[in-house]
């Protein structure tokens, strides 16, 4: 349980740190810039990095509905190239072929916004009034790719909480951890000390009973000495008289 209610937090911090607008996930009618002219296009804004969008949104294409967008390398913040693939079959979007256009800007560092226009070829470009069906269609592509981002949004940001948690479990298993060696390490520090401690006290008392033993031996030694010279004595003594 603790690890559930852990996981929910940080996911809670996470959704607090996501970035909030209308805006997010609400695919809306614009404009894009492309070869030097304004061109109507459908834009829609999800949760991630510019670049992380770009590549789902090529994976997401080729699998959703088998379109290859290629190109488009980012230039910087609020700057991209197009993905683009040419005289395409597209029957989600049109009976003919067409050229299919994306655009992925990022107007923040964690928002990304991906912008799909179109044409039938490089001066036919849909929109919609003329083009109303195909516009329409690429409305609702964008509208299921906007679904799939969010998923993938929801996803990432669980799989971020689950690395977290197991980050933070990782931490707590260090320090507790640590803390039972030092812990421990303590305890055998404190054992340590109150034997050295007893020992001092044994050789304060050792160290004690030997100055009184030194001096007492002091004191036979100037007793042994006075003897010996004694004998000594009486031997030269003896040694005169014979």
């Amino acid at each position: 349980m603790p690890k559930i209610y852990l996981l929910l937090l940080v996911l809670l911090g996470l959704f607090i740190a996501a970035p909030a607008s209308a805006q997010l996930y609400d695919v809306r009618p614009g404009e894009v810039n492309y070869n030097k002219r304004s061109r109507s296009a459908l834009k829609v804004q999800v949760d991630g990095k510019a670049s992380d969008v770009r590549d789902f949104l090529q994976d997401w294409m080729k699998s959703s509905y088998n379109i290859r967008l290629k190109g488009g390398g980012l230039l910087g913040l609020g700057k991209s190239e197009a993905l683009e693939v040419r005289q395409i079959p597209a029957n989600a979007i049109s009976s003919k072929l067409i050229n299919l256009y994306a655009i992925v800007l990022a107007p923040a560092d964690s928002v990304a916004e991906v912008s799909l226009f179109g044409g039938f070829d490089d001066n036919t470009f849909f929109d919609a009034s003329s083009t109303a069906t195909e516009y329409n269609s690429l409305r609702t592509i964008l509208q299921n790719f906007a679904s799939a981002a969010r998923l993938k949004a929801h996803r990432d940001w669980v799989t971020e909480a689950e690395k977290k948690v197991k980050a933070v479990e990782k931490e707590k298993e260090r320090l507790e951890k640590n803390r039972l060696f030092l812990q421990n390490n303590t305890t055998s520090n404190l054992a340590r000390i109150e034997e050295l401690r007893k020992k001092n006290e044994q050789n304060l008392l050792q160290s004690r009973a030997d100055s009184v033993s030194l001096i007492k031996n002091a004191q036979v030694l100037d007793q042994s000495r006075l003897r010996l010279q004694q004998r000594r004595d009486r031997l030269s003594a003896l040694d005169r008289k014979n």
